[in-house]
């Protein structure tokens, strides 16, 4: 795949030390899809830089490697876009914003595939709104419980949840939150603040970024990228 983003790692390297701490997640998740029907998992963060979009290619690329059905990654971030940009798609004009609000549009005409098995993206679109109008259209449900019979797994990629409230609409219609927090970077009061807005039973873990601490005795520069999650959410919770 061209123009690839170096930092996506479950593509431009999957054999590395980083894209296995992914493929760790990946297993996380269908552990928790096999005991609590978790099949739409939004990935948010508390503040902007802290990693999640990476987070959320890397872990639909994962996911992808190890799937029978095909996996969705959708680009909810309408007001700062990433995914198709990080994934060197260049036609990609039209995605969610434009399903949402063009009633004769559908999914299978926007979305795109990506040279990997299984994996096809919904980019943000050409935004003709303000982003949290259109997220709060009532077709985003409808949307996504279609998509739900269509794909074995949809990742979404959404907002950091404290500067802006679109996270906190999202984590509403999806089954299940991943966290994104960079080490040694991400406030635990702002963790916590995130964690207030979320419904506990919706929070799947904490994904730890850029975390260069040694993993088992290992030690390897991949490290920043990923280096853990806790799939309890009381745990999580406890810890912020």
């Amino acid at each position: 795949m061209p123009n690839l983003d170096s930092h996506l790692v479950s593509f431009t390297a999957p054999a590395s030390f980083a894209a296995e701490q992914y493929q760790g997640l990946r297993l996380a998740v269908e552990r928790m899809a096999r005991t609590r029907d978790v099949k739409t998992i939004a990935i948010s963060s508390p503040a902007a830089g802290d990693g999640k979009t990476v987070t959320a290619i890397n872990l639909a690329g994962a996911l992808a490697r190890g799937a029978d059905d095909r996996v969705l990654l959708i680009d909810a971030d309408l007001r700062r876009p990433s995914v198709a940009k990080l994934l060197g798609l260049t036609d990609a004009e039209r995605g969610l914003s434009d399903v949402l609000t063009d009633e004769t549009l559908d999914v299978g005409d926007v979305v795109r595939s990506v040279d990997r098995p299984n994996l096809v993206i919904l980019p943000a679109g050409s935004l003709r709104r303000g982003a949290s109008e259109t997220l709060r259209s009532a077709r985003l449900d409808t949307l996504l419980r279609d998509l739900r019979q269509r794909y074995g797994c949809i990742v979404i990629d959404t907002p950091p949840l404290l500067p802006v409230f679109d996270s906190a609409l999202l984590a509403k219609l999806v089954d299940g939150v991943l966290l994104v927090v960079a080490a040694n970077q991400t406030p635990r009061k702002l963790l916590g603040e995130s964690l207030n807005m979320l419904d506990p039973a919706k929070v799947l873990g904490i994904v730890f970024n850029r975390d260069e601490r040694p993993l088992f005795g290992y030690y390897n520069s991949y490290s920043r990228y990923y280096r853990g999650y806790f799939a309890n959410s009381s745990e999580v919770a406890s810890r912020a």
